[in-house]
């Protein structure tokens, strides 16, 4: 199957003479080049029934690489399901004007901090107004900053429980049908973020901010979810998704990367988008994000200091058990991912691999 990383075997060289990239960017380049490769060494495993070895070379780990999410992903489901309450949720999105994304991309790290201010704001002024919901709500928002065509997109995915705290710490429940009104949403949104914009960057044009604030700014809001337990499964979809995954690439030829990609203007249908490789790295490259920043944050009940104050008040009122967390082994972990026990031999059936050796790191 074609993979990212032969893209970047084939072609990044050549990128990087031909282009300035960031250190987080050649970082990321650097990652995924050596990823499950003699690079980073890796360990032996031995059957003792029938000797078969095999040698698994270690990941790199790096956020932005598509083959290493998929224990990060499970690690992070498992770690979530402790703080979910018997309530429906909601899915909420936010997204804005295609004008401001030169603006963003040039600041990165202050316009993403703004966008998850802005969402969370916004979120919990509504939410604590008695018109709406006249409670302290919970959220876990996570910020994505590519389209299906690679184009920059920054937006950010929220998950909320339909409900909240009111003044007197009794759970509030939401409607069953809609959180909040999405037209509502959506001008709290954009006067927020466009007046925090303009404070932080005062030499921003005020054409482009009155031009924005003319628009209307696209929020939407999914119907809630039938049960609790599907939530984090569906939230995992988001929480380490990259910019890409391996398996939606179908061609390197000539040159040219092709792979599919939804169409959500056209009925959300599939289509194959053909681009030169320098253009499909650039476009991959984008959506490296800065070092250190945090993409998954959470806010109100489910923040750090919520979760030891609120969440247990919540929990309790709304009938949700409180089981101790579990944390699960990594045997159990890769046997979820590969449907089957690691440690049984492909060749014989034999449980019960055996350590055997190191593969030490081979230097590029």
């Amino acid at each position: 199957m074609l993979e990212v990383q032969d893209v970047f075997v084939a072609h990044s060289d050549e990128y990087r003479q031909r282009h300035k990239l960031s250190i987080a960017q050649h970082k990321a380049v650097n990652a995924i080049l050596s990823c499950r490769t003699a690079r980073l060494g890796g360990h032996v495993d031995t059957c003792p029934s029938c000797g078969e070895a095999k040698i698994s070379y270690n990941s790199c780990r790096n956020r932005h690489c598509p083959k290493c999410q998929t224990v990060s992903k499970e690690r992070w489901i498992d770690a979530r399901k402790a703080d979910l309450l018997n309530v429906g949720y909601f899915h909420v999105v936010f997204t804005v004007p295609q004008e401001l994304n030169p603006v963003i991309y040039a600041n990165q790290k202050d316009c993403y901090n703004l966008l998850f201010r802005s969402v969370a704001e916004t979120l919990q002024e509504l939410s604590g107004d008695k018109k709406y919901l006249g409670a302290q709500i919970g959220l876990t928002a996570v910020l994505h900053t590519w389209g299906q065509n690679l184009c920059f997109h920054p937006h950010i995915h929220c998950i909320v429980p339909a409900g909240g705290l009111d003044k007197l710490e009794m759970w509030q429940a939401s409607k069953k049908k809609f959180f909040l009104p999405v037209k509502v949403l959506s001008h709290k949104f954009r006067g927020k973020f466009l007046a925090l914009l303009k404070q932080q960057s005062p030499g921003i044009p005020q054409n482009l901010l009155n031009d924005c604030y003319n628009k209307e700014w696209v929020v939407y809001c999914k119907p809630p979810f039938k049960t609790a337990a599907c939530v984090v499964e569906y939230l995992g979809r988001y929480t380490h998704r990259v910019a890409i995954s391996n398996n939606r690439l179908l061609s390197l030829k000539d040159g040219e990367v092709s792979f599919k990609w939804r169409d959500y203007r056209n009925s959300s249908r599939w289509k194959v988008m053909t681009l030169a490789a320098e253009e499909f790295i650039r476009r991959f490259l984008i959506h490296v994000l800065p070092p250190s920043f945090m993409k998954i944050r959470h806010f109100g009940f489910l923040s750090s200091r919520g979760k030891q104050t609120k969440l247990p008040l919540c929990k309790k009122l709304t009938g949700t058990s409180l089981l101790p967390k579990v944390k699960i082994s990594t045997e159990k972990l890769l046997a979820k991912i590969l449907g089957r026990n690691p440690q049984i031999c492909k060749s014989c059936g034999f449980n019960g691999l055996l350590r055997t050796g190191l593969s030490p790191p081979i230097p590029a």
